[in-house]
């Protein structure tokens, strides 16, 4: 009968020190005159971060049809891309290329040369 009337004043004291904690820092977030700025930072960042992770999905690798589309995708989409200026997506689709390849020499030739370089890889 003690253990459980000490465990039940415990578990109070616990859940009122949490509540206590929580006001606390919802008062001093609410306070904080750059918070919603800093949140739309972060915000920001994530959509970024999202958009950059969405970019390309790598095909199956077993598959040797369907990487040699990738490959030429991410080959014609990287070379537009930095034809438009936007050199860091381009430069991210041409990585992708040279991931699913495997080898650099791939990415120096011409896109119609690139079908058969690709499939040196394998």
């Amino acid at each position: 009968m003690m253990v459980g009337r000490t465990s039940a004043i415990a578990a109070g004291l616990c859940g009122a020190l949490f509540i206590g904690y929580c006001i606390y820092f919802d008062r001093k977030r609410r306070s904080d005159p750059n918070f919603k700025n800093r949140l739309r930072e972060r915000r920001k960042k994530q959509k970024l971060a999202k958009e950059r992770a969405g970019l390309s999905k790598l095909p199956d690798l077993k598959d040797a049809e369907a990487v040699q589309k990738f490959f030429l995708e991410e080959i014609q989409l990287g070379e537009e891309l930095l034809a438009q200026g936007e050199y860091e997506k381009g430069v991210d689709h041409l990585t992708n290329a040279i991931a699913v390849c495997g080898a650099a020499a791939a990415t120096t030739s011409s896109t119609a040369d690139s079908s058969t370089t690709c499939f040196k890889c394998f």
